[in-house]
Order: structure tokens, then sequence, then C-alpha cells
């Protein structure tokens, strides 16, 4: 593992960067605030990495604190990585930089790779900033697929995949993807489900 390089500046920013701003470095904690995920999972769903590069970053922010590795029990027996409680704090970082991002989506290029679950941070900055909104399980349905975002007093978190008992589903139509920047998008947006946060979907 190469000695971390320093902007040797007497700056927040810049030690801030020192941290986290190598390549790939943010894009796998956006992964990792899904919850322990696999290497082959982050290798998976960070396309165009290479494993060298992945392998050495994982490295670098398990020696800064950012993320911890450790062993499933059995049946799994596999090792996961996961974000510590100083690497979960840059959700606040990304959902930031996802806002201000937005306005460079535009058309997707031909060679952009596209997962559904990539729209969840802006979804879930938004969400958690709505005054009244319940806790609970917001089902994400999109043409590229389907995450889940769960609400509640420890902050928002997300997984891949559809959720197993949605409080309310929430479809998005088709492009919404281009338009995720940082607020819920109303035209044509569906919400089904009963109870309070389906209801507070539906008033967003």
């Amino acid at each position: 593992m190469m000695p971390r390089r320093s902007y040797d500046q007497y700056c927040a920013v810049a030690r801030a960067l020192d941290t986290v701003g190598e390549r790939w470095t943010l894009l796998i904690v956006r992964e990792l605030l899904a919850g322990p995920r696999r290497y082959t999972d982050l290798h998976a769903d960070l396309p165009g990495v290479s494993t060298d590069v992945l392998a050495s970053r994982l490295k670098e922010m398990e020696r800064d604190g950012l993320v911890t590795r450790r062993r499933l029990a059995p049946p799994g027996a596999a090792y996961v990585y996961e974000l510590t409680r100083r690497g979960r704090e840059l959700f606040a970082v990304l959902g930031a930089l996802a806002e201000w991002g937005a306005e460079e989506l535009r058309d997707p290029r031909p060679t952009d790779a596209v997962r559904a679950h990539w729209a969840a941070l802006p979804l879930m900055r938004h969400l958690a900033a709505l005054p009244g909104v319940p806790s609970g399980v917001v089902e994400v349905r999109l043409d590229e697929g389907a995450f889940h975002i769960e609400l509640g007093d420890g902050g928002p978190s997300y997984a891949d995949g559809p959720a197993e008992r949605p409080d309310a589903v929430l479809a998005l139509p088709p492009g919404a993807l281009h338009d995720l920047g940082g607020t819920l998008p109303a035209d044509g947006a569906k919400v089904t489900g009963d109870g309070p946060l389906a209801d507070a979907l539906r008033g967003a």
C-alpha cells in the first residue's frame, strides 16, 4: 500500500481530501451506505475499477478508519466490508455532492453504466428533510430496477432490491434518473400503500 499523499495544508477541506480525495473512495462509500458488502459485490457495482485499485482503496479506507472488514458467521463465512461511524458520516457529504452534480447528468452517455440504487442518495436526502415524515420502509421502483429506503431515528439507510414488507411503494416514471436532483419527482410518480408514510409521500 502506497503512503498516503497529503496536500500539507492546515485546512479542514485539505485534510478531508487527504482521506477521501483519491479516485473511487467516495464511490466505495456510496456502495457501503447500503450496508455490508462483499468484495465481489463491490466490484460488480463499481464498473471500471480494477481489482488492484479496489483492494488498495479498501485497505487505505481501513487504515483511515472509514471501513472495517469482518467475517460473516456460517453458513455465509464470507468477508464483508462495512462503514464505521466515521464512514457513515460521509452520507451528508455524498448527498450534497449528488445534489450539486445533478445538473451534470443530462442524458446518459453511451458508455455510462447505470444502477437503480445510485438514485438512493438524492432521494434519501430529500426524504430525510421532509417535515413530519414517519418511520418506515419505502420501496422505490424505476425502469432500471428497485431499491428500498428505511426511514428511522438513526437516519435514512437503503438497500438494493425490493423490500419484503414496504410501508409505501414509490414508482417513478421512465427517465426519472435524469431528473433526480435532490427533490422528489412529482410528475408521473405514483405512491401506493396505506398508512402515514404513504400519505406523507403523496403530500410531498
